[in-house]
């Protein structure tokens, strides 16, 4: 052919156009009978291309260059994929041809594998304790716990404590008051009577005094029971207001006493009181009792935390000693068997997912066939310009020639 002559005679390689050649020579027992829609039967035509005008010919060729790489690549991204769906059927046909002994290793491994998994998914469906934001605050906080919480707890106590004696002393101070205004009352009572008594005694005096004088009668018995009851009532008046006297000192001073008391409780309320205020802010929280609840919140967390590290080492392991023992059965990928550990123990996963590996590999055969189809049309088409217009066949050599270095 006139191809050949000119690769023979310019000793050129046509690297392009020849990697099409044999890329594509598979058994097509899984792919015939494939339905194929019309845009795939597209082909190149030159039926209204003129070969004898230099911009149109060089529009036409570099199109078909075009085409047979655009398909070559593809060809070369489909094969690798190609490659690996197939490594993958092959490694179940080596899974299922090991002995029943590595088999049952491999079914354990895979049920541990399993098991874990399913208890990592109950496991976080319940997981919810407490927000990252609470747990990193706690933990900020786990050097004061608990004794912060009993220094809070205490702290809030004794503010309770301090309450009801400042409201005891309260009642008590008022009940003094009250006791002082009483015998204040009292004794201005005392000298209200005191002032009366003195008043009637001279009343009768003066009574007597006229009756003796215009009766011409001896009143002096009446000025004696007079001064008498006088003197009793006056006594008397003495006595109580006296009494009330001694009484309102006592009270003045247990007063006094309960005031300088009431301050040094007060003293106490306040100290305490930006106590709490201080811990509080130091340890972000309202109250003691939203502390504790944190702080059990925390230690459950731990827990589960560690159950979590525990069961992801447990996975960790058996996960590896799984793809050991994999690879000992010379498979090309070990590592896919993590995730699909179900097939090793049910032989209806594993025929699932061998009819999907075989359904993905038919479907990367035809795309196979389209790509190398259209690019060997496309090389056709080129060496059938070069065939009939031999006087342009350098020309399209040479634009073969810079496509590929391009290219490269």
């Amino acid at each position: 052919m006139l191809w050949g002559v000119y690769k023979k005679e310019r000793g050129y390689k046509m690297g392009l156009l020849e990697k099409i050649k044999g890329v594509f020579k598979r058994k097509q027992d899984e792919s015939e009978n494939i339905y194929r829609p019309d845009w795939e039967e597209a082909s190149l035509k030159r039926d209204n291309v003129d070969m004898h005008d230099g911009s149109q010919r060089e529009r036409y060729v570099t199109a078909c260059l075009e085409q047979i790489a655009e398909a070559s690549k593809e060809l070369d991204t489909l094969g690798g994929e190609y490659n690996l769906v197939t490594s993958y059927l092959t490694d179940i046909e080596e899974v299922e041809a090991q002995p029943d002994e590595t088999k049952e290793q491999l079914k354990n491994y895979a049920m541990k594998i399993l098991d874990l998994e399913r208890s990592k998914e109950r496991f976080d469906k319940k997981r919810i304790i407490m927000t990252d934001e609470e747990y990193a605050h706690m933990e900020r906080m786990e050097p004061y716990m608990p004794e912060g919480y009993k220094k809070l707890k205490e702290a809030e106590d004794y503010q309770v404590l301090v309450k009801k004696d400042l409201g005891r002393l309260d009642g008590e101070r008022h009940a003094y008051y009250f006791r002082r205004n009483e015998l204040q009352t009292a004794q201005s009572n005392m000298k209200g009577i005191t002032a009366i008594c003195v008043g009637s005694m001279l009343v009768l005096v003066i009574i007597l005094a006229i009756l003796g004088a215009s009766l011409h009668i001896d009143v002096s018995l009446g000025y004696a029971i007079a001064i008498l009851i006088a003197a009793v009532a006056l006594a008397l008046v003495y006595v109580k207001f006296h009494a009330a006297q001694r009484e309102l000192t006592r009270v003045e001073r247990g007063l006094n006493k309960l005031v300088l008391l009431q301050n040094t409780v007060k003293i106490r309320y306040v100290n305490n009181t930006n106590l709490l205020e201080y811990l509080y802010v130091k340890y972000d929280v309202n109250s003691s009792q939203q502390l504790k609840r944190l702080w059990d919140k925390y230690l459950e967390e731990n827990m589960q935390r560690e159950r979590e590290r525990q069961m992801q080492q447990d996975m960790d392991f058996n996960q590896v000693a799984l793809v050991k023992l994999l690879r000992r059965c010379n498979l090309s990928d070990p590592n896919v068997w993590i995730h699909q550990a179900r097939a090793l123990i049910d032989s209806k996963e594993m025929v699932e997912i061998r009819h999907g590996l075989i359904l993905r590999r038919q479907k990367l055969r035809k795309q196979m066939e389209y790509n190398a189809k259209i690019a060997q049309e496309a090389q056709d088409e080129v060496k059938d310009i070069v065939e009939k217009y031999p006087e342009y066949a350098q020309k399209i050599l040479d634009m073969v020639s810079d496509y590929e270095k391009a290219l490269a």
